[in-house]
């Protein structure tokens, strides 16, 4: 008997929740699973689904307060009898969640990558999304964390019994993120941005928002390149922060030594180019990309910041440095990129680390088991 799962997110850019639904969609077994997807149009999450079964539901999440959102949840929970409702981001699980519990006829499980007091929104807002948030956790029968971070703030702030939290690790394709099938990308895109095969080039790959901390790695940059005069950086993605990075990069005096590729699709090809990757976040869940760069046999410098953590150990898959210091963000590029046998044994290490723990196969396996004891628990 096939479980029926209804996949529920604002869609609005493709992050890291959206990569993790679409690997669900693709990786769940058929015959098992019927799976269905609500969520705004959006062609680079739409492009990462492979599997044609899945029924597509564009909703527009667009608008903070849209209550027809509730009953069109409403009617798809109940048109196409789903049995479990998988929910991620604040404003699509508000609507979700109210649905779940309205039809009483479905499971619901919640993703947590980053909790509502993470936001990057005003202190008014804050408290009417934490008050929202509060109101519908009781519609929730399982919350998926990506962190033991996140597990402990669920438990301990939220007042979630620690039974109805799981964590699962983010999961990354191995076999699409493998420097050996990647090898001929190198030049490739060194070529595409006029970049020589033998420069040092440092990449940072994300959203441009606060949260990422693109400002303080380009405050880095004038120390490093004072240094390494033949050095590079490629900053890869959108958002509202492009333009002001950009003038910042202008008023540094280091444009020359700076490109900004905008969005791509091609994140594994990239990432075969840099020789360095940097995560310069402030606040995060459980970064993707710092998984990416781990597959791909990257040496790493990262902010030491929950989730990162629990990701890197510092000074064996990579070098952790205090989130927003651009001195000490500097120096650890520097000295990645002034040893050659670290800068290796770092990648090495990194790739064994990912392949072992943080595979996407073992975080579809982990999920299953959650969707297992839930219908389990329904039908009896």
């Amino acid at each position: 008997m096939e479980c029926n799962i209804l996949y529920v997110i604002d869609g609005m850019e493709f992050g890291g929740g959206e990569r993790v639904f679409a690997q669900l969609i693709n990786g769940l077994p058929d015959g098992r699973y019927a799976l269905a997807l609500a969520s705004s149009p959006q062609e680079s999450f739409y492009r990462a689904i492979s599997k044609a079964q899945v029924q597509v539901h564009s909703i527009d999440f667009s608008k903070r307060y849209n209550p027809t959102i509730f009953f069109k949840l409403v009617k798809i929970i109940r048109g196409k009898r789903i049995d479990i409702v998988h929910g991620q981001g604040g404003r699509a699980e508000f609507y979700a969640r109210l649905a779940c519990g309205f039809t009483k006829t479905a499971r619901y499980v919640s993703t947590i990558a980053m909790p509502v007091e993470g936001y990057d929104i005003g202190g008014l807002q804050k408290k009417i999304y934490r008050s929202l948030d509060r109101f519908s956790e009781r519609y929730v029968d399982r919350f998926i964390v990506v962190s033991d971070t996140l597990k402990a703030v669920m438990v301990d702030h939220h007042g979630i019994p620690a039974d109805r939290v799981v964590r699962i690790y983010n999961g990354i394709e191995t076999d699409i993120y493998n420097p050996d099938v990647q090898a001929d990308q190198r030049n490739k895109i060194r070529s595409e941005f006029g970049l020589a095969v033998s420069v040092i080039l440092v990449g940072a790959i994300g959203r441009m928002v606060w949260q990422k901390g693109f400002d303080t790695l380009l405050r880095s940059i004038p120390e490093v390149i004072g240094q390494l005069p033949q050095i590079k950086f490629l900053l890869v993605g959108e958002g509202v922060l492009r333009a002001s990075l950009e003038d910042l990069s202008r008023k540094l005096g280091i444009e020359k030594s700076v490109v900004f590729t905008g969005h791509r699709h091609d994140i594994h090809s990239i990432l075969a180019a840099l020789d360095i990757i940097v995560v310069p976040s402030v606040l995060e869940g459980f970064p993707m990309i710092t998984l990416e760069a781990m597959a791909m046999k990257k040496p790493i410098v990262a902010t030491r910041i929950d989730g990162a953590i629990e990701q890197i150990t510092d000074g064996k898959e990579g070098i952790l440095v205090p989130p927003q210091n651009p001195a000490e963000l500097g120096q650890a590029i520097m000295r990645i990129a002034g040893d050659p046998v670290l800068s290796y044994a770092l990648g090495k290490a990194a790739q064994q680390k990912v392949r072992a723990q943080f595979s996407v196969h073992q975080m579809i396996r982990e999920t299953m088991s959650v969707y297992e004891a839930l219908s389990q628990s329904y039908v009896n």
